[in-house]
């Protein structure tokens, strides 16, 4: 693999033009090959190949981290190889449907009233959220354990103070 910013590449499938079901076959032999924790990256037009994924990756296992448009029209989707181990979630703040800086806000509130080593899972669904939570984290000192796409454009963060 090559390497970029220090860090290694991850591989990537191109599966558009192709129809469903075989962004998700050509992905799973793939994942299958990978270690825990690595990522694929998988491009795909398919309309069916989102909803394919998060119901692959719910029953086997791994994780669709995160999906990114791409300016041809299609996605390329972040899968990553069993799910990397994350906190257990202390409290839950689901404010999905919630606009920002909402999530944030509400996070911080119950974050202040948490003991050290408890995480907040925080679930949002608002335009920009991933990059908002990984700013305001490094801007806070606030503990950015992972997160994770947990449907198309709703994501959940595991929070804690560090």
């Amino acid at each position: 693999m090559s390497e970029s910013s220090g860090r290694a590449a991850h591989p990537t499938l191109d599966m558009r033009g192709t129809r469903c079901p075989a962004p998700l076959l050509g992905a799973k032999k793939i994942v299958d090959e990978l270690k825990p924790g690595e990522t694929l990256v998988l491009l795909s037009d398919c309309p069916g190949t989102a909803d394919d994924l998060f119901a692959w990756a719910k029953w086997t296992g791994n994780a669709l981290l995160k999906t990114e448009r791409l300016p041809d029209g299609g996605n390329a989707y972040h899968l990553q190889r069993g799910r990397s181990s994350r906190p257990v979630a202390s409290a839950v703040l689901d404010l999905r449907g919630v606009v920002c800086p909402g999530p944030i806000v509400e996070a911080k509130k119950l974050l202040a009233g948490m003991r050290p080593g408890e995480t907040l899972q925080l679930l949002s669904n608002c335009p920009g959220i991933e990059t908002d939570v990984a700013d305001w984290a490094k801007a806070t000192g606030i503990e950015l354990g992972g997160s994770e796409e947990i449907a198309p454009g709703e994501f959940a963060f595991f929070l804690a103070h560090r």
